[in-house]
């Protein structure tokens, strides 16, 4: 009787840091106002965490393997197992693969997607999952806003038109993160091409704070004229350590040095995180 009387008041206690846990949690996310954008590290891949002013949560992109948990981890509390959105803005590898798994740890509400389809096991594991979830999918097009709460709103850029033919890096989704007077442009691995038409349509728009350079500092990306009309402060590099692509590529690096933009690498300084509130960016060290 003694043994049940000690382990109820562990199971008591626990239940109470639970929800203290959750509730000092609900009143610091109501009171901050801040967006939240992480460069997640995940090697030779991609993935963005964002987390709008309300707590909305979406990951784009997931990397290629199930590393994307441990970033996460981090920035999602232990108790949360949902996650509103995730989009992948291509079927590469390196972009989706890690999604099987963030599919298998959460909930996710709604699934985005560039309507492009990959003839491997690993994206029919993924397809499977999106099955299992019974999460709604979506095609992300050319001037759909998505609302992410608090102000915060993510304006897709691209593609504009049916993907499904299309080179895997060409129909990449680009998307535009704003929040307040404060943006960052994500770019998946769109080419040099895809860069050069979104200058020629608006390139006004493209103004940001922050640039997640495309295709991991590959030359393919990065032309002068979208750095130039894009202007960052900051250019993020996802990338590998020591990876076999010898990505970022120097010219790449150069190009964004001559435009004076702070870079920023995933391979030398881990996972980054910038906050705003909706005035100014912050780089969380």
């Amino acid at each position: 009787m003694q043994g049940f009387r000690k382990n109820g008041h562990i199971y008591i206690l626990a239940g109470l840091f639970l929800i203290t846990a959750f509730i000092w949690y609900a009143v610091l996310r109501e009171e901050r106002h801040m967006l939240t954008v992480s460069f997640l590290d995940v090697g030779q891949g991609d993935a963005v965490f964002i987390e709008s002013p309300t707590g909305n949560q979406l990951l784009i992109d997931g990397g290629a393997t199930a590393s994307v948990l441990r970033g996460l981890g981090k920035s999602i509390p232990f108790f949360d197992h949902s996650i509103d959105m995730i989009f992948a803005t291509h079927p590469d590898q390196d972009h989706f693969a890690g999604l099987i798994d963030v599919l298998r740890r959460y909930r996710v509400g709604l699934i985005g997607e560039n309507g492009a389809r990959n003839d491997t096991a690993t994206y029919e594991a993924y397809e499977q999952e999106i099955i299992r979830e019974k999460a709604p999918t979506h095609v992300l097009h050319r001037g759909e806003r998505i609302q992410l709460g608090g102000g915060a709103y993510l304006d897709i850029l691209f593609p504009d038109r049916d993907m499904a033919e299309a080179e895997s890096n060409t129909g990449s989704v680009v998307a535009k993160l704003v929040y307040g007077k404060t943006s960052f442009m994500l770019t998946g691995d769109s080419p040099i091409a895809i860069e050069n038409y979104l200058s020629a349509i608006d390139g006004d728009a493209l103004d940001v704070d922050v640039l997640k350079v495309g295709h991991h500092g590959s030359k393919t990306s990065s032309s002068e004229t979208f750095i130039g009309y894009t202007s960052p402060e900051y250019t993020i590099i996802s990338a590998g350590k020591d990876n076999k692509y010898g990505h970022p590529h120097h010219e790449v690096l150069e190009r964004l040095q001559q435009f004076g933009a702070k870079i920023l690498r995933t391979d030398e300084v881990g996972t980054i995180v910038f906050t705003s509130d909706g005035t100014k960016i912050q780089l969380k060290k």
